[in-house]
C-alpha cells in the first residue's frame, strides 16, 4: 500500500474533526497509528518494511521507544556536545551504499555542511548535513534502523 504525504495530511485533517481518539491502519508493508491527545492530532511514524514484510509478532510499533546504542557521555562532556538530529521519519544509513565506507565514524573531524548520513524516506535518499564543525563523539543509531523526526543521530564536540 502506498500512502503519500498529501493522503496522510488529508487523513489527519479528517480525523481532527471527529471524536475518534486513535486510528490504526495496517497491512503487509505499512503500519500507521494516529492518536489524538488533548484535542491535538499527532501521527506516529509509519513503519515500512522494505523489501520484505516483518511478521506482526516481531514488528516494532510506534509505542516502542528507540534506545541509544551507546552510553550517554559523562555530565561534564554532555554540556559541550551538539546533537545532529533527524530532519524526518525514515531509515538511517551511515554510508551512501552498502559496499562503501561510512560518511563519518566516531573520532572523525567534520565541518559544517558536511554530509554525515542518509535518511531514506518514501524511497528517497535524503542527505543529512552537519550544522557544526567539530569531532564526532557518538553515533546513537545503528545502520538501517528506523528513526523518528527530531531523533538524535549523532553527538558532536564543537571545535
Amino acid at each position: 500500500m502506498q500512502l503519500d504525504f498529501n493522503q496522510l495530511r488529508e487523513l489527519i485533517a479528517a480525523l481532527e474533526g471527529t471524536d475518534i481518539s486513535e486510528f490504526t491502519l495496517k497491512n503487509d508493508d505499512l503500519e500507521l497509528t494516529i492518536r489524538k491527545e488533548s484535542g491535538v492530532v499527532s501521527a506516529a511514524a509509519p513503519m515500512m518494511t522494505l523489501p520484505q514484510p516483518v511478521p506482526a509478532a516481531e514488528s516494532p510499533t510506534a509505542d516502542t521507544p528507540v534506545t541509544p546504542s551507546s552510553p550517554t557521555p559523562p555530565p561534564s562532556a554532555a554540556a559541550k556536545w551538539v546533537e545532529i538530529v533527524s530532519p524526518m521519519v525514515g531509515t538511517f544509513y551511515r554510508a551512501p551504499a552498502p559496499d562503501e565506507p561510512p560518511f563519518v565514524d566516531v573520532g572523525d573531524r567534520i565541518s559544517s555542511q558536511q554530509t554525515v548520513c542518509i535518511i531514506e524516506a518514501m524511497k528517497l535518499m535524503n542527505e543529512v548535513e552537519s550544522e557544526v564543525t567539530g569531532e564526532v563523539i557518538e553515533i546513537l543509531v545503528e545502520n538501517g534502523e528506523p528513526v523518528e523526526y527530531n531523533q538524535p543521530l549523532m553527538r558532536v564536540l564543537p571545535a
